[in-house]
């Protein structure tokens, strides 16, 4: 429903949310990207909420915000501002010299509200708040020296294959951007520390056994043209991009979960789902099961140990 004074309300479980300019353009126009406004954005993510927030919930978030559209300036906000609404969660986390008061995401109402923010993409921690140092998730991010998918294809191929042979389950995601995501579902025992070593020995295992293809050279200068093997998110106060979230780019691309056999689809690329179709993607349940699936990194490790020699 509409207000008299330019704002429209939008219903979501026992709460209204306000959303202000909804016809403000967030994502313009041109070529082939269609435009998009505030209130496009905000239908999006109510519709793709039952999808998405099982992959919110508990986890502080970082939000990028673009409240001049995608064109305008972008502000990283780890902290909730104090006019955020009350009955939004909130935690407060140990930084450097302080603490940070981030939001967290657990119902749809909070999610609209943050779309109202025009906080278009959600960065979520690999870790629940009330486990902050035990990450559930460990993320491979691969990233392309250029807009090259067939490598970034290729390289998801070989790491797969990698972490079957580790007996790890693993999920696959469209970043939204260039690349895409591999991301391994723990049972949340192991630290930080733990889990990033276990991801560095994974990435240099595989860079080793194709060298002149991929990297982990953190270094842009040191890569060539070979594809990043990128491990960094798997750290504390670090994040990732949240399924079926938004990126600030031309057409309006969501990061979209897929299945495996997805991979081999030539359609596929990283920008293949927006928030005209990724809510029909969400509803083939690309994930089903998976991420319930979570392991422990002990015998993945004498795996990997075996097969490093």
């Amino acid at each position: 429903m509409s207000g008299g004074d330019g704002t429209r309300r939008v219903r979501a479980g026992r709460r209204t949310v306000e959303v202000y300019r909804p016809d403000k353009v967030l994502f313009p126009g041109g070529g082939d990207a269609k435009e998009y406004t505030k209130a496009d954005l905000v239908d999006y993510y109510r519709a793709v909420a039952p999808f998405m927030l099982p992959h919110l919930r508990g986890r502080p978030l970082m939000l990028e915000r673009h409240p001049d559209g995608i064109d305008g300036p972008t502000f990283m906000q780890k902290n909730t501002p104090d006019h955020y609404p009350e009955w939004i969660e909130r935690v407060e986390l140990a930084k450097e010299g302080g603490t940070v008061r981030h939001t967290v995401c657990d119902d749809t109402a909070t999610l609209l509200y943050l779309a109202d923010q025009a906080s278009i993409t959600l960065h979520r921690w690999l870790s629940r708040s009330d486990r902050i140092d035990h990450p559930d998730r460990l993320v491979f991010d691969l990233d392309p020296s250029g807009d090259d998918f067939e490598a970034v294809r290729e390289a998801a191929r070989l790491l797969g294959e990698l972490l079957d042979e580790l007996e790890l389950p693993s999920a696959l995601m469209t970043t939204g951007s260039r690349g895409l995501h591999v991301i391994v579902p723990l049972n949340g025992r192991h630290d930080f520390d733990e889990v990033r070593a276990f991801a560095r020995d994974v990435a240099d295992t595989l860079a080793g056994a194709h060298p002149d293809r991929l990297t982990t050279a953190a270094r842009k200068k040191d890569r060539g043209d070979r594809l990043y093997l990128d491990i960094q998110r798997n750290a504390y106060a670090q994040t990732a991009v949240a399924p079926y979230t938004v990126r600030p780019r031309p057409g309006a691309p969501v990061a979209t979960p897929v299945t495996w056999d997805r991979l081999d689809d030539p359609e596929l690329h990283a920008r293949r789902w927006t928030v005209a179709d990724a809510v029909e993607q969400a509803r083939t349940h690309p994930w089903s099961g998976l991420l319930s699936r979570g392991r422990a990194l002990g015998p993945a490790r004498r795996r990997l140990n075996a097969l490093r020699g």
